[in-house]
Formats: structure tokens, sequence, C-alpha cells
């Protein structure tokens, strides 16, 4: 497991970085280092690797989560407004709709199969987006209007959305049967998980607080293992009472860091944000490598040109919702166009939940993934290197300056 590990770091990020160099996304060279290193390829992985791999994502996810809600900044969500709510679900919606009634006919899977494949495809990637956001704010691009921050604050929240409907399609998949009841439990879902998040992030703000006025300091490194624990028990929480009620943990997580950010001092939230910044530059190799060694390459290449056609066409659905979201806004059709590119990219919530339909034993389960492979694949370096080319030319620059 140790040499499994070993090659899984170096020649990730060794291929991470000549895809740096290359102006691509760094997550393309994580993937193609699994899927060489992987069991379809060269099988240089562990299986003991392989068998918790799906654990390891998880937690991957969480701390990007983390990330996330540490990094939020709900003023700027206040600012931006209906269009940042909008873009939290509208575009995702669309893309969704998008595989529900193109799938069945490109792909020959079921309605509600096609719905489980739009939900893993539907979420923009944070870890493609948000550095690029947190740039644009530093050298004033578009800030004046609040495009970055509306960018970033969509993009955090579509992936909590995403992740909801899947759940509720996949449970949908294995009983075979659509259940409205479980549409009703995306509301109760979502509200409970920032209520349990809320009182989770306050009781941890307390503990911080009243150990420091004890003069019992403790250090951020050991609060980053705290929130982490009580975020792996958040997640607990959701499996322990799925049976009677449904409770989003990966919202309860985002809650509850927003809510520590709000309750914190800036200086300790920024600290903690960039613990869990450097935490993730580890988990990120991890979740991208092991998700490369899932992928039988064969099984991706044969699902051909029909599924990169609905992956382009899911596309088209997406731009389509950001633009309905940006009705009655003050951008010009510019920072428009710049907002359909910013919500290209693919990548973070498609590595952690692309596998599972797979693992639940879903008879889509590998066309699931490796589609989300191919998007990724498609979508990673679309985006990034989109965004890259064109802020400049999209995006008015602040000019005043004090």
């Amino acid at each position: 497991m140790l040499t499994s590990l070993a090659f899984i770091f170096l020649v990730g990020l060794s291929m991470a970085a000549i895809c740096q160099k290359l102006k691509l996304p760094r997550i393309i060279g994580m993937l193609i280092t699994g899927i060489v290193l992987g069991p379809y390829v060269l099988d240089l992985l562990d299986p003991a690797i392989l068998s918790i791999s799906s654990e390891l994502r998880q937690m991957a996810l969480i701390i990007i989560l983390l990330k996330a809600g540490l990094s939020l900044n709900l003023d700027d969500l206040k600012k931006v407004g209906r269009p940042a709510i909008m873009m939290s679900c509208l575009p995702a919606s669309f893309e969704i709709l998008a595989f529900f009634l193109f799938a069945p006919y490109l792909l020959g899977i079921s309605k509600i199969e096609a719905a489980v494949m739009g939900a893993v495809l539907g979420a923009v990637s944070p870890a493609v987006v948000i550095p690029r956001m947190v740039q644009l704010m530093e050298n004033k691009y578009g800030t004046q209007k609040g495009i970055p921050q509306l960018i970033m604050a969509g993009a955090s929240c579509d992936d909590i959305f995403v992740i909801v409907l899947f759940t509720t399609f996949a449970g949908m998949a294995q009983g075979g049967h659509i259940n409205l009841i479980d549409f009703a439990n995306i509301p109760i879902s979502i509200l409970l998980g920032i209520i349990l998040g809320s009182i989770a992030g306050y009781m941890l703000s307390v503990f911080f607080e009243t150990a420091y006025a004890h003069k019992h300091y403790v250090r951020n490194s050991m609060k980053v293992i705290v929130v982490l624990g009580v975020s792996f028990l958040l997640m607990a929480i959701e499996t322990w009472t799925e049976n009677f009620i449904s409770i989003s943990g990966l919202l309860a997580v985002v809650s509850m860091a927003c809510v520590l950010k709000i309750k914190s001092t800036a200086f300790v939230s920024k600290r903690l944000s960039e613990k869990f910044g450097k935490l993730w530059i580890a988990a990120e190799v991890i979740l991208f490598v092991l998700v490369g060694a899932a992928v039988d390459i064969r099984y991706t290449m044969n699902a051909g040109l029909a599924a990169v056609a609905m992956i382009l066409i899911a596309l088209v659905f997406r731009g389509i919702g950001v633009f309905v979201c940006l009705i009655k806004t003050k951008l010009s059709w510019k920072e428009r166009l710049f907002c359909v590119i910013a919500y290209l990219p693919k990548a973070t919530v498609q590595a952690a939940i692309g596998s599972v339909p797979l693992a639940m034993g879903l008879p889509c389960g590998q066309l699931v993934l490796s589609v989300a492979v191919l998007a990724i694949l498609i979508t990673a370096p679309l985006g990034a290197i989109g965004m890259d080319l064109t802020y400049k030319k999209l995006l008015v620059r602040e000019i005043e300056s004090d």
C-alpha cells in the first residue's frame, strides 16, 4: 500500500505540474495518472487502496466543501442576490433536463438512469472555478458588478443542490420507480442539513471561544482536526437517519463552515480556510488519481461519440440556464458570456460521485462513470482555458484604487 501511495503522490503531482506548465488544469494530469497506474493499464496500485477509494473520495469532498464554506462571503451573496440563488440550481436543472430528454435515445438507458447520469454530470467544479474567481477578485476583474462573487457563490451551492438530487434519483433507480415523496424530501433534506450544520457550527464556535476565554488556546491545526471530526459525524448522521428522515450531510458540512466563518474573527476563519486549502493539495491528488484508476479506459472509449454528443448538448442547455439566471441584471452580453464559460468545468463532484452508481450495482453504473470521466476530460480544460483566455476581454477591470 505504501508503494501505491508513493506512486499516487509522486507521479500524480508530477503529471499535474506538467499539465500546469501546458496551461491545462492539474486535474487532467492526475486523472491520466490514475488511468495509467490503475488495474486496466499497468495495474500498479494495491487492491487495498482501491477497496477504500469511495471513503477516501468522500473525505476529499468534505475537505473542499469546508474550504468553500469558509471562503464564502455571505455579504457577497446578499450583494448579488437573486442571480446567485438561481445560479446555484437553475443551470444544473437545465443540464439534468437535457440528460432526461436525450440520454435514453443517445445512450440507450432508462429515464430514471438518465436522471441519475444528469445529476452526476450537473455540478460545476469548485476545484477549477473557485481559485480562478479568487484570482479575479484580487486583480479586480468584474468585481464592480460582483461577477466573481456571483460565480463563486453559485458554484459552491450548486454542488450541494446536485448531490441532494443525485441521492434522490439514485434511490429511485434502486427502487425501480419514481416516487413523489422522494422529491418532497429534497427541501426537507436541504432545510434539515442547514439547521444541523448551523447548530454544529455555533457549538464549535462557542467551544473555541470558551476555551480561548479560559486561556486554553486551541491551535488552528487542532481546530482543523476537530472540524473534520465533526464533519465526519455530520455525514454519519445522514446515514443513521436515512431510513426515517432525509438530512443532507454535505449541506450540513457547508452550513457548519459558514457559521464558523460568521462567528469567528476574520483572521481565524482565514487561517482555517488556508489550512483546509493545504489539506486539499493532498486530498485532490488521492481523489482524482483514484477516480482515474476506477475507469476502464476501453469502456470509456466505447461510450464514444454518442457520449460526447450528449455532454455537448447538456452544456448548451446549461448555458441557456445561466443566461436565464442573468435576466434583468446589469451585466453586459460579454459578462454573461464569461459566466457561461465559468460554469462549464466539471471535475470535483463528478470525481467524488461518478463511481457511486457502479458501487450501488445500478445497470448504468459503468456508463455513468465513463461519461463522467469523459465530461471531466472535455470540460475541465475547456472551462479553465476558456476563463484564462477570455477574462481580460469579457470583464471590466476596476481602475479605482486607493
